[in-house]
């Protein structure tokens, strides 16, 4: 029976590690300005390094960093959870609904504010579903960093 409860509790513990845990609107806040002190701090090349790494600091729960020129052309300088779109220009990239995320990113960036929300759809990994997504994003002399959370 202890043999039992004791496979239960590890399979229980399995499961909930198995699944990541949701970041909130605040954390993405707080995980920009983070990314954007480290930017200014280390320079572009270190940054978008660590930006890019998937055991580093800017990889928590579900969240992480991307970064695009905040040039409009939208070419991808960094993506903590898809080191393949790095160097890809991803402008033309449509959410669910056909919006294009990108753009939307990028004029939000490029603006004379240089920051907010962006409100799109997106496969969410954790419920292998389509959900509503919020990415938060912030301008940093001539990059724009995001951090984005599911709804």
């Amino acid at each position: 029976m202890k043999k039992l409860i004791l496979v239960c509790v590890m399979m229980m513990v399995a499961l909930c590690a198995g699944a990541a845990e949701k970041g909130t609107a605040d954390e993405a806040v707080a995980m920009v300005k983070k990314a954007s002190e480290f930017l200014k701090k280390n320079g572009k090349e270190k940054a978008f390094a660590e930006f890019n790494n998937p055991k580093g600091q800017f990889i928590q729960k579900d969240l992480y960093i991307f970064a695009f020129g905040a040039n409009g052309d939208g070419v991808e300088l960094a993506n903590g959870a898809n080191v393949k779109l790095v160097g890809k220009n991803v402008l033309e990239m449509k959410d669910a609904d056909g919006k294009y995320l990108i753009k939307d990113i990028l004029a939000l960036g490029m603006s004379k504010e240089g920051k907010g929300w962006v409100d799109y759809k997106w496969p969410n990994p954790s419920t292998g579903k389509v959900d509503g997504k919020r990415t938060y994003v912030e301008r940093v002399d001539d990059v724009v960093i995001g951090c984005g959370i599911y709804k």
